[in-house]
């Protein structure tokens, strides 16, 4: 198998390196911005959250063409601490000059330039919860979680991304979100949670074919995983670490992974995130707030898909451009999937999958 091209300059990496010494940036930011700050209300915000490779991507670039939305973009990246000073020094250096669309890393047909949507909450979180990606600690973070700290911090943040943007109301994609729902929840009493969940054997499939890829752009240039840890990356590369839900969890995925079993590894984490998701969205209190999203729906129907995306999130689409872009969804071909690994996905994860209607499916994959 050919070599993955590096991904990354040299001027990537020494940008990525030098991001954390400028967090004081972004303090001198609130500073001179002060009280213009604190008059921005935090109304509504949406958080996409889910495993990687579910649809998460779909939903923030369906909800990032919604009227008076915010979301981060690909150039707020890596000085996330100072998003406004950092978007101006682009904007200066740039001369207006847009850029070509190229395809993302990924290599899964969808094509970006600065401008795109992209999830960057995640260094936030790392900076005040640095152990938040502990492969040996539990994960979960609920309504009884307090760090003042990073409360006021991650609402500065908002507020600045809301400003930088011109926008009402916040929307992020954040895969690790799915962790601190209820957290996120009592920070913001009126957040709306959009969760997408898939099919578990060709969500699985599509987990390996991404670890394996991003290995072997690691394979190639080793800068890779320091800049996808600084990303705040973790679900495929070398530097790939679990979400745990519970204690009783910890060590079951990276025991898969250790013993060269990526589908059973991915299985494992797949079962552990909806399991966590199927619970809360049975709970009274956080029932009204999230909305689950079948990946295979969405693709299958996508105008009540934004029709529905729409009225959960109370977002409205004045000038079309969500109905433009539901017009444009297609599910993701992943190639077939190996029959033993069929077999490991099934076990591993049906009686979650059963509970999101998947049964039938799953039958269907291991034909």
């Amino acid at each position: 198998m050919a070599r993955a091209k590096s991904i990354l300059t040299s001027g990537d990496y020494a940008l990525v390196r030098l991001a954390p010494y400028l967090r004081v940036l972004g303090e001198l930011e609130e500073e001179l911005l002060g009280a213009r700050l604190d008059d921005i209300a935090i109304q509504k915000p949406v958080f996409i959250t889910g495993l990687a490779r579910s649809g998460t991507t779909m939903m923030l670039t369906l909800l990032s063409q919604a009227s008076d939305v915010a979301t981060h973009r690909y150039r707020d990246f890596p000085f996330l601490f100072a998003p406004l000073a950092w978007n101006w020094f682009q904007d200066l250096m740039s001369g207006g000059r847009a850029a070509e669309a190229v395809e993302r890393p990924h290599k899964d047909r969808i094509r970006i330039t600065k401008e795109s949507p992209e999830a960057f909450e995640e260094p936030v979180w790392q900076a005040y919860f640095p152990w938040t990606h502990d492969a040996n600690r539990c994960h979960l973070l609920g309504k009884e979680t307090s760090n003042p700290a990073f409360e006021a911090a991650f609402a500065t943040h908002l507020r600045k991304i809301l400003w930088l943007r011109g926008g009402r109301r916040y929307v992020s994609k954040g895969n690790y979100n799915v962790a601190r729902i209820a957290y996120l929840a009592r920070l913001f009493p009126d957040a709306r949670f959009v969760i997408p969940v898939r099919e578990p054997v060709s969500h699985v499939h599509s987990l390996v074919r991404q670890h394996e890829l991003f290995c072997r752009y690691a394979e190639e240039d080793p800068r890779v995983p320091h800049y996808l840890e600084a990303a705040g990356h973790y679900e495929f590369g070398p530097q790939r670490r679990p979400i745990h839900f519970n204690d009783s969890e910890i060590g079951a995925v990276q025991e898969a992974w250790s013993k060269g079993d990526n589908y059973r590894g991915y299985a494992r984490q797949w079962a552990a995130v909806y399991r966590h998701v199927d619970r809360l969205r049975r709970d009274p209190w956080l029932a009204s707030r999230i909305m689950v999203v079948r990946y295979e729906d969405a693709c299958a129907a996508p105008e009540a898909l934004r029709r529905d995306l729409l009225s959960f999130c109370a977002l409205a689409d004045f000038s079309g451009r969500v109905a433009k872009a539901a017009a444009t969804l297609a599910a993701a071909k992943e190639g077939s999937v190996p029959a033993a690994a069929v077999h490991t996905v099934r076990e591993e994860t049906a009686d979650v999958a059963a509970a999101f209607g998947y049964s039938a499916l799953s039958e269907k994959a291991a034909a």
